[in-house]
This record gives C-alpha cells, sequence and structure tokens, in this order.
C-alpha cells in the first residue's frame, strides 16, 4: 500500500511539473506569436504533438486558466511594493502604477491573451483586485472604520486601470508613459480621497502612513 500510495505521489508530482514545463512553453509561444497564438504553436514550443499537450490539460479552457494563474503569480511577484507598502500615499500610488505599466509593456502580448480570456478566480485582476481590498481593508479598520467599502473601491480601481491602460496600449502616442503613470496616479488618489472623506477620514497624500497591523 505504501509502495502504491508512493508511486502516485510521484506520479502527481510528475504529472505538475508538466503543466508547469508546458504553461511555461505557452507562455514563450503567447510572448514569440502574439495573442492569437494557437495550440499548435504552443505545443510546437513545448516540443510535443497536440495530442500529447492535451494529456495534461483537460481542454484548451484547462491550459488558458493555466495561463491566467501562472500570469497572476508573475504580476503578484512584480508588484510586491504594493502587498507590502510603505511611504505616503502619492509614493504608494505611483509606485505601483510605474511597476504595473511597466509589466504591461513588457508582456504587451500575454496582456491582450488574458484580456481575451474568459475572466475565473486566478485572473490577474481580480488577483490583484483582492490583494489591494485586503489592503484598504486594513486601513479603514486601523481607523476605526466600516472596511466594507473597501472591496468596491478595490475592484473599482483596478477595471478603471485595466480600462485606461489597455486603451494606450492599443493606441500609443497620445501619451507618454510618464504622462499616463501621473495621470493614472493623480485619478486614483481623487478616488481614493472621495472614499476615505465619506467615511470621515482626511489624509495629506505627501505624509507617510504607517503600516496597518497584520499587512
Amino acid at each position: 500500500m505504501t509502495k502504491a500510495d508512493g508511486r502516485a505521489t510521484r506520479w502527481a508530482g510528475q504529472q505538475e511539473r508538466r503543466r508547469a514545463e508546458f504553461v511555461d512553453a505557452a507562455l514563450a509561444a503567447i510572448a514569440e506569436h502574439g495573442p492569437d497564438v494557437s495550440t499548435e504553436q504552443i505545443a510546437e514550443r513545448a516540443g510535443v504533438a497536440r495530442t500529447r499537450l492535451y494529456k495534461h490539460f483537460a481542454d484548451a479552457a484547462d491550459l488558458q486558466r493555466a495561463i491566467a494563474q501562472r500570469a497572476a503569480e508573475l504580476v503578484t511577484a512584480e508588484l510586491e511594493p504594493l502587498w507590502h507598502p510603505s511611504g505616503s500615499p502619492n509614493e504608494m500610488i505611483s509606485t505601483v502604477i510605474a511597476t504595473h505599466l511597466r509589466w504591461l509593456t513588457e508582456h504587451v502580448h500575454l496582456h491582450r491573451y488574458l484580456a481575451r480570456a474568459a475572466p475565473g478566480p486566478t485572473d490577474v485582476r481580480g488577483t490583484i483586485a483582492r490583494h489591494l481590498s485586503g489592503l484598504f481593508a486594513g486601513y479603514l479598520t486601523a481607523f476605526g472604520r466600516d472596511p466594507a467599502p473597501a472591496d468596491t473601491i478595490a475592484f473599482g480601481l483596478v477595471g478603471y486601470v485595466e480600462s485606461a491602460t489597455t486603451r494606450w496600449l492599443d493606441h500609443p502616442g497620445a501619451l507618454t508613459l510618464e504622462q499616463l503613470t501621473a495621470q493614472l496616479s493623480g485619478t486614483i488618489w481623487a478616488m481614493l480621497d472621495h472614499t476615505l472623506r465619506a467615511v470621515g477620514v482626511e489624509l495629506d497624500p505627501d505624509r507617510p502612513l504607517p503600516l496597518p497591523d497584520g499587512l
């Protein structure tokens, strides 16, 4: 029984490793061929036949979900300043926006691929929004306020940034990267300031904020 369990564990581990290898191959194929990459191109990049690919994924949607999950992991690592913020509100916002825009400009094909995919529990937008919601809830609680508005403002901000940056990527030239960063940062602070004032909290955007307990 122990040997059988050991073999099952090793097989499961091999399956996960192969899936990870295929997802990495898919990311490379997307970078090379663009958001309209085909399953055949992904399989070719992985060095296997298309039928072999689907021995490790139930269908195209399963592969798509795995790619989205991996992309979310990459973005989460890239946006480390957001998960452990420091400085003033303006500094925090500018750092995060600049970091996120840099990632987007370096992964334009992947961004467009994910935008066309049906969003799910592992989508990049949802991952960022849920992290932000926890961060905002922590600050509202630290200010002695109801954290209920955190979820709405977090998902609203992510939707705004997503829409604005996608438009910018599709129609470059209207604004420089620096101008876009400044515009997004200013609007985000205005939205946050409005939300905070509605619950009786006024902050100086240039004054450093302490990190809430538990974050």
